[in-house]
């Protein structure tokens, strides 16, 4: 195998494919990066089990050559090391050679580096996946779905299936929803189908999609999306992502939603956020995160927080509109200040059941997005 490649362009596609290698693998192989040339191009595999990701580069690029072949084939080379030196290089082109037993020469400019290389036929095949069931979902949408839910997925691996996020599907609409049993977290949005095949609902871990959400162009590109058996295949431009499916049933979280409210708050999201993350300095130091919000009137609220060593914060803010019972509700600051930095809108409504029912949080513009946190029962 021998090429020479435009060292900008190899270095990109390494940053991509190596976000699905993982330092704790009990695998050795895939501790490496697959480097595959073909006449057309070459294309770079990297996987963790979890998930794999597979980046192709083409020979041109808008009429520039940016890789010439001599010789096709293949070798696994360690990620760690080549991902450092390929950045490194001095020159803006590079030559990688591979000769027997993998051996593998990098030359560029004056500089000449040989590195071991491993037998590529010992490197898992990525799954094969039919592409019967496909949607197509703009990237900046799906980029913003993903930030607005898997902040609430579950930390714990003694419910794995809450590690994930479920992926609900109906014909022309995406469901997203995270929840770890103390918050819950949805987006919904308009899809395009590409087949007539129903989409059943997948759960999909956080982890993955936060890998994916680094690879996702912020434009507004097109991103297929495959699911079969138990992989997902998300299409990037030149970008294959693949991650598993988690095995469980996920929760009926529509029962957490309570279907009639004593209380409704609109507010100004940024002044409850600032107010809140004041409060939250004190909470913290507590340990605990609690803050209080107190609804005096029609026009106030009072957000408060307080430590045994410390003192306390209390800091009053103008409500936008309050219809209802006045209540006072304690809440952990950490997990309302995640959902409220990824509501999109200037107004805010939380409606209230009670003070120790779910607070429901939602954009005051827009029904698409859906936030739920337990409250506190605290002493006072």
């Amino acid at each position: 195998m021998k090429l020479n490649i435009l060292k900008d362009s190899l270095n990109d596609s390494i940053q991509h494919v190596s976000r699905a290698i993982s330092s704790r693998t009990t695998i050795p192989i895939l501790s490496g990066i697959k480097i595959d040339v073909q006449p057309d191009g070459v294309t770079l595999t990297a996987s963790d089990t979890e998930i794999s990701v597979q980046s192709f580069i083409a020979l041109e690029k808008e009429g520039t050559e940016i890789i010439h072949v001599e010789t096709p084939g293949s070798v696994v080379l360690p990620a760690k090391f080549f991902t450092e030196i390929i950045k490194k290089l001095p020159s803006s082109d590079v030559t990688i050679e591979v000769r027997d037993n993998f051996i593998t020469w990098i030359r560029s400019g004056s500089a000449e580096i040989q590195i071991v290389g491993l037998d590529p036929e010992e490197y898992p095949l990525l799954p094969q996946l039919e592409e019967q069931s496909v949607v197509s979902i703009p990237s900046d949408l799906l980029k913003t779905m993903i930030r607005q839910t898997t902040f609430a997925v579950s930390t714990s691996e003694t419910s794995p299936i809450l590690t994930g996020v479920l992926w609900n599907f109906s014909p022309d609409r995406l469901k997203l929803i995270a929840c770890d049993r103390l918050r819950m977290a949805s987006r919904e949005a308009q899809i395009e189908a590409g087949t007539e095949t129903g989409l059943q609902n997948i759960v999909i871990a956080g982890k993955s999609l936060n890998e994916l959400n680094k690879l996702l162009p912020d434009q507004n590109t097109p991103i297929e999306i495959v699911v079969a058996n138990n992989q997902v295949l998300f299409k990037i431009d030149h970008i294959l992502f693949y991650t598993r499916i988690l095995d469980g049933a996920y929760p009926d979280t529509s029962k957490l939603i309570p279907q009639s409210f004593q209380t409704h708050l609109t507010i100004d999201t940024k002044k409850l956020a600032d107010a809140i993350d004041r409060a939250y300095l004190l909470s913290r130091e507590e340990k605990t995160n609690i803050v209080k919000m107190t609804l005096k009137d029609e026009r106030t609220v009072e957000i408060s927080s307080s430590s045994s060593e410390l003192g306390k914060v209390t800091e009053q803010i103008d409500t936008h509109e309050l219809t209802g019972d006045l209540l006072s509700v304690s809440f952990n600051s950490k997990y309302m200040l995640d959902a409220l930095k990824v509501i999109d809108s200037d107004f805010i409504s939380l409606c209230f059941r009670g003070a120790m029912q779910p607070i429901i949080m939602k954009p005051d513009d827009h029904g698409n997005m859906l936030h739920l946190i337990m409250p506190y029962r605290t002493t006072n």
